[in-house]
């Protein structure tokens, strides 16, 4: 299949590059943590405790002004990127796909040009230690390179353990870390991810949840207090960031006091009016705070909003969550990601993937994440049509490609 005209500056020459760019673009853009310099430095000060300390940022400012991405070859609005892609280039970068392996990556990343690959827990790990991702970054394709995502929050959610160490979940680092401390840990981890090629990962979690450490959320969640959860996770998703690995919070609006696990079957939250002081406020902070983490919308049913639609695939969260007004926070500019759509019985119990990755898409994700690559060709099949039947506008398109391409680092932006 053919993509039209190959332009020469989007190929990196190796993972090194690639990183190079995501990590300046990380610093530049950061709030608070990463300040307006593009280098890292080792953080200094004394070490706080209590949640209300924050953490000392790694950061250097060169010259007091955010500087444009080493090397990034598109123009800020992204103007000259969506006239090189195909409006098929364009759908492929708002997909996201979990990955067996090295030649699967290259597969879907040659063939349908995804914006990116996800490593998960049944993905060889030679694909992280023996050149896969420089392989991958390394493919000669006339579109940006695949973002390399994955889920490491540590605790039991952990990806890549046996490559990086252990650390512990986010209910035992709020219970005996200091905020800094936390902040150092996810900077070092951060750099190790970084590494290994990962320029995206699935965290920190955002639910303010008291639930038994073994729930869905449980020790995934810093605390049963949402002011707790905020700061520990935002300097989580410091260090990451500062790091040169893009944070992604989730589950929006809120998991922590869902009815069940999304992972076996429809789930609910209390209503919105209950989520306002509760599930809601670390999102209204982080976002506040750092405009450019991504967010994850989890499968939740929540009433007085979504009313029997998962959260995922709900005009009304994805509105909720991009207008802000509906919760008192900013307007978000960021990646909509959705949890994974092919696995979680929430979805997969009513929905086919190329059904779930439409509707998602059309509610306003910009993002739509699955865990298998043999269905990337149907799905796209399938958003060509809902492009072509005005069902899902190529403005949105367009909106979503553009975000991302910043995400990644390939916009020159001052």
């Amino acid at each position: 299949m053919v993509f039209g005209d190959r332009r020469g500056g989007v190929r990196r020459s190796g993972i090194a590059a690639l990183v190079a760019v995501f990590a300046v673009t990380a610093a530049a853009c950061g709030s608070g943590g990463a300040g307006d310099g593009a280098a890292v430095s080792a953080a200094t000060g004394t070490s706080q405790t209590g949640p209300s300390a924050q953490p000392q940022s790694a950061t250097t400012a060169a010259g007091g002004a955010a500087t444009p991405a080493a090397g990034a070859p598109y123009a800020c609005d992204g103007s000259d990127l969506l006239a090189s892609l195909s409006t098929r280039q364009k759908l492929a970068q708002m997909l996201v796909v979990g990955v067996t392996g090295t030649q699967d990556a290259l597969d879907v990343v040659t063939s349908e040009q995804v914006g990116g690959v996800f490593v998960g827990s049944w993905t060889d790990p030679s694909m992280l230690t023996g050149g896969g991702v420089a392989a991958v970054h390394d493919a000669d394709i006339a579109a940006p390179p695949p973002m390399i995502t994955i889920d490491e929050e540590g605790g039991r959610v952990s990806r890549v353990a046996d490559l990086i160490g252990p650390a512990p979940s986010a209910r035992e680092v709020a219970r005996t870390m200091s905020v800094d401390e936390a902040y150092r840990m996810a900077l070092e981890r951060g750099r190790k991810l970084r590494a290994l090629g990962i320029t995206v990962d699935f965290a920190p979690d955002a639910d303010v949840s008291a639930q038994p450490d073994d729930a869905v959320i449980g020790d995934r969640s810093y605390s049963d207090d949402p002011q707790t959860v905020a700061v520990y996770a935002g300097a989580v998703a410091r260090g990451l960031r500062d790091a040169g690995v893009h944070p992604v919070i989730k589950h929006f609006p809120g998991h922590g006091s869902s009815s069940g696990d999304s992972h076996n079957g429809a789930v609910s939250v209390p209503p919105l009016a209950q989520l306002q002081n509760s599930d809601l406020e670390p999102f209204r902070q982080l976002i506040a705070e750092q405009p450019d983490v991504g967010v994850m919308v989890g499968h939740l049913d929540v009433p007085g909003l979504t009313d029997g639609v998962p959260a995922s695939l709900s005009p009304a969260a994805m509105a909720l969550l991009r207008d802000g007004t509906g919760y008192g926070a900013p307007p978000f500019d960021g990646v909509i990601f959705t949890d994974d759509l092919s696995g979680m019985g929430a979805i997969s119990d009513t929905y086919s993937v190329p059904d779930a990755v439409a509707a998602a898409l059309g509610a306003g994700a910009d993002v739509a994440l699955w865990l298998t690559t043999d269905q990337v060709p149907a799905v796209l099949d399938r958003l060509e049509q809902e492009v072509d039947s005005g069902a899902l506008p190529i403005d949105r398109v367009d909106d979503s490609v553009v975000r991302i391409a910043k995400m990644k680092g390939i916009l020159a932006c001052g």
